[in-house]
């Protein structure tokens, strides 16, 4: 390492750690970048998720909308999420009406031929047992190895909530 007062050496050497600091960055970031483009399944999701929320400072980020404007706020960053993989969907801003849960049997119809006992089992058992528990603190091995008497239930539910168009608010929390 040069003396400080070799000015000369000095600047050299500072500009070379300034370098260095902005390639690390810049390799991080397409380190990063790569990673969550690579990501197709559940649990690869799930380790991104881990990965942001450790650090409670990391705010969701701006993003191009298609009119090449970026976004300014979470709300309008989550809008155009919403809009992009849900088209025609509108976010919640609270609890439903009544009148907007009303179904009629084509819904239900529907309902029952989308949840079915086998999906159900599918989905339980899709879990990793130990993984951790979401904001209702269960585990999923619990609900493995309580599938038999939890399933019917969970059934009626889902039905439900797929009928009526309503997800509850707690569940809308990640």
């Amino acid at each position: 390492m040069p003396r400080k007062n070799d000015s000369y050496s000095w600047e050299l050497y500072t500009e070379a750690q300034r370098r260095y600091r902005r390639e690390g960055r810049k390799a991080s970031r397409e380190t990063w970048r790569s990673f969550v483009s690579s990501v197709n399944d559940l649990p690869s999701a799930a380790r991104i998720h881990r990965a942001l929320s450790r650090d409670s400072k990391i705010k969701l980020g701006s993003l191009v909308a298609p009119s090449g404007l970026r976004t300014r706020s979470e709300g309008e960053t989550l809008d155009l999420l919403l809009a992009t993989h849900f088209p025609g969907s509108v976010r919640a801003k609270g609890v439903l009406p009544a009148s907007a849960c009303r179904t009629n049997r084509v819904d239900w119809q529907v309902a029952v031929r989308i949840v079915t006992y086998r999906r159900m089992e599918w989905a339980i058992d899709s879990f990793a047992p130990y993984k951790s528990p979401g904001v209702d603190g269960i585990f999923p091995a619990l609900l493995q190895e309580g599938r038999e008497i939890l399933i019917p239930y969970l059934i009626k539910i889902f039905r439900a909530c797929l009928a009526t168009g309503h997800v509850p608010t707690a569940w809308r929390q990640v």
